[in-house]
């Protein structure tokens, strides 16, 4: 928990950014967990990924933009990624992924009604390509206009997804919410952000606890779960949860992060399971990475191997 706090908090560190982010110790942990800067590196790793039977969900890195001007940018990576993924045939096996406070979201009074009209434009240009778009979920903060935010664009965009975090003790009701929509795509994860200890669990005990129960109601409902997790626990639960509900392997889908367990991705791929691969792209890769080791104590563990090694 200590570790967990501390690399959180380094996530934050504008000083320590700059001094990572120039160190070329750190190239071989970020060649593992990011597929490069440009969107045809991510495109050229998708293709790889799909060859091994494993789908994608691609996403810009990068968040809370702090001008419109930033946000129009995102927005039209995304729309240029979506280009590049129909060009190569990919959009039946890759999405995108699209976090809120990049195209908008944390600018002030008018941020939400930005963050609307860009993400509109993602998703329509989505649907012209045959393929989805998940919204990550960041920050405590930014839940509540997230899932607003969402529900906004759902009407033109049913398949619309979205991610919710298990560490929050008020995602028992939005998953509720969630699992009474026929076919509303939810990927559920732990949570990479610090918890407020009144508004969320600050024990590992108690987020697996409360990821087993929203698995649990999304499992047994119409909605669509996507299981975002490496912990081998959980997956063994979601994989009894669906086989209790009756749920076929088209009926849910394995997340897992580019990098992280490759192997138990592909076993889970060849006994015929949908497994998607969160792929991101893009220079801001630092507050990513460091929120990945703060999740799973292996990334940390290879991330300081891999800095010793090259110091």
């Amino acid at each position: 928990m200590v570790l967990r706090q501390t690399l959180l908090a380094a996530a934050r560190s504008d000083r320590l950014r700059a001094f990572v982010s120039g160190s070329r110790a750190t190239r071989g942990v970020v060649d593992r967990f990011v597929a490069g800067e440009h969107a045809e590196e991510a495109v050229r790793t998708a293709g790889e990924l799909a060859e091994r039977g494993l789908l994608t969900s691609i996403d810009h890195l990068g968040e809370e933009t702090e001008h419109p001007s930033q946000a129009e940018d995102v927005t039209k990576g995304y729309l240029h990624l979506l280009r590049l993924l129909g060009q190569a045939g990919l959009t039946s096996s890759a999405e995108v992924s699209v976090k809120p406070t990049a195209v908008g979201l944390a600018l002030g009074d008018e941020g939400a009604q930005l963050a609307a009209e860009n993400l509109s434009r993602i998703c329509a240009a989505a649907a012209e390509a045959g393929t989805t778009v998940t919204v990550d979920m960041e920050g405590e903060q930014y839940v509540a206009p997230t899932l607003r935010l969402v529900a906004s664009l759902r009407g033109d965009h049913p398949w619309l997804g979205c991610v919710l975090q298990s560490y929050l003790r008020r995602t028992d009701g939005d998953i509720a919410a969630m699992a009474a929509e026929s076919g509303a795509r939810v990927r559920l994860c732990k949570g990479a952000y610090a918890p407020d200890p009144s508004t969320g669990y600050a024990e590992r005990r108690d987020v697996d606890a409360a990821y087993v129960r929203h698995l649990r109601r999304l499992m047994d409902s119409e909605a669509y779960p996507m299981v975002a997790t490496h912990d081998p626990r959980l997956i063994d639960i979601a994989t009894t949860l669906a086989r209790r509900f009756g749920r076929t392997y088209d009926g849910f889908e394995y997340q897992m992060l580019y990098g992280a367990r490759p192997d138990e991705q592909r076993r889970l791929a060849d006994l015929g399971a949908q497994v998607r691969v969160y792929v991101p792209y893009g220079s801001d890769w630092y507050g990513y990475l460091v929120r990945r080791m703060a999740e799973r104590p292996a990334n940390a563990t290879f991330a300081a191997r891999t800095v010793l090694r090259r110091g």
